[in-house]
């Protein structure tokens, strides 16, 4: 924390950023809002990651105006976790704007220094590094899977652990057929498992196939969590769809048959 007297208070990095710490410190006041006072930091990871969602769905729908809405909610909850700390005595704004800015400009030696890349690889495959090496600084080596975070979606985290990690030191597939395979095989796998009943086994083979499927995302260049988002929101759109026509036909939803949902699934897709 900076010295006694030179808080966040008198040194804001814009007005707007400094109404909007002294609207949350008013918050946190003995006349403020009762449920802000109580909150803790747990508290707000969670609104955190719901805010964090948010956004990105705002980025999806392509609108502006709901973007720049999301973007001030979810820094609404950051600028409260910064005054926690602030009245903890831990750190302030000034503290995670100069440390992030430090970190990026290490990070990004071929613009801030003499290093040369060659291209998008080299440059992610330095940063990985110089990350590692920050987080092993001060301590005994960490294990290759160290960093990537526990609360990460599974889609995600499975990806990262396959992407950033295991492949990074030759723990991989040489070819995309070899990946596919992998993943026929853990389908049979889960088959067997469902022939015989077995609970725990169907949940450990699902478990497997999606990772295998994960890792086929990988080797197509795709994020399995967006493109499991983008199916979901399709599946979603299609389904609203045959909800609407029901309604036109007069048909409630309980009382429509499985042909007449397909056909009108097939209207939805076209």
């Amino acid at each position: 924390m900076e010295k006694q007297g030179e808080t966040a208070r008198n040194r804001e990095p814009s007005p707007e950023i400094g109404e909007l710490l002294a609207l949350i410190r008013s918050l946190r006041s003995p006349a403020g809002c009762p449920w802000d006072r109580v909150q803790k930091e747990k508290d707000l990871g969670r609104y955190v990651l719901s805010e964090a969602y948010e956004v990105i769905d705002a980025i999806a729908g392509g609108s502006p105006a709901d973007l720049r809405e999301e973007l001030g909610d979810l820094l609404f909850q950051i600028l409260f976790l910064v005054v926690l700390a602030e009245e903890q005595g831990h750190f302030d704004l000034a503290g995670v704007v100069r440390e992030v800015s430090e970190k990026m400009i290490r990070r990004h030696p071929h613009v801030f220094a003499d290093q040369s890349v060659r291209d998008v690889a080299e440059v992610k495959a330095n940063w990985e590094q110089i990350k590692a090496t920050e987080k092993c600084k001060g301590r005994q080596a960490s294990t290759l899977f160290d960093g990537i975070s526990r609360s990460l979606p599974a889609l995600s985290r499975a990806q990262d652990i396959i992407t950033a990690r295991a492949a990074t030191v030759g723990f991989d597939w040489e070819r995309t057929e070899q990946v596919i395979e992998k993943i026929e095989e853990e389908l049979q796998e889960l088959k067997e498992a469902i022939g015989r009943q077995d609970q725990d086994g169907m949940e450990e083979e699902i478990g497997d196939l999606l990772f295998s499927v994960v890792n086929l995302s990988r080797f197509a260049h795709v994020r399995a969590e967006e493109a499991l988002r983008r199916t979901t929101a399709k599946f979603l759109r299609r389904f609203q769809y045959i909800e609407t026509r029901l309604q036109e036909e007069g048909v409630r939803m309980e009382e429509a048959d499985l042909p007449t949902m397909d056909r009108l699934w097939e209207e939805a897709k076209g």
